[in-house]
């Protein structure tokens, strides 16, 4: 069996908004719409796609200012956001009230050097309340 790609993969087709309701489809995009939204009004934060050769998808870095709070990619029929986290600051995701699966990845999932992923697959509204919980914790970060 092939592995799943990420989707968005002809770096000439811009993420614009029809493009991403057509890959993920009509129950997704309107959940990816409502956290742009919150993200965007409640956060302060900036949602930047930019093609990446490297792993020849669109991603989207989301910020606050200068600092990265979380990566999106978009797949079929679902959209993935990937905090990165230190030894430093992965117990203060531990406090937050969020579904305890999440945290315990947070001490089973491959490290990348010396960051800590943790990964949301978003298909429903009701995986917004723990994303924007930890969204909220990112980005008070120091």
């Amino acid at each position: 069996m092939t592995p799943e790609k990420p989707q968005l993969r002809d770096p000439q087709i811009e993420p614009t908004d029809d493009v991403l309701e057509q890959v993920l489809g009509e129950n997704v995009y309107p959940v990816f719409s409502e956290l742009r939204q919150i993200a965007v009004n409640e956060y302060e934060l900036e949602f930047q796609w930019r093609y990446y050769k490297d792993g020849g998808a669109w991603l989207c870095k989301v910020v606050h200012k200068k600092k990265t709070i979380f990566w999106l990619s978009v797949w079929n029929k679902y959209f993935r956001v990937a905090f990165y986290f230190t030894e430093k600051t992965r117990p203060g995701v531990t406090e937050l009230s969020i579904n305890d699966d999440l945290k315990k990845s947070l001490y089973s999932t491959k490290t990348f050097g010396k960051l800590i992923p943790l990964e949301f697959q978003i298909t429903e509204s009701q995986q917004l309340a723990d994303l924007l919980e930890v969204t909220g914790y990112k980005k008070g970060l120091k």
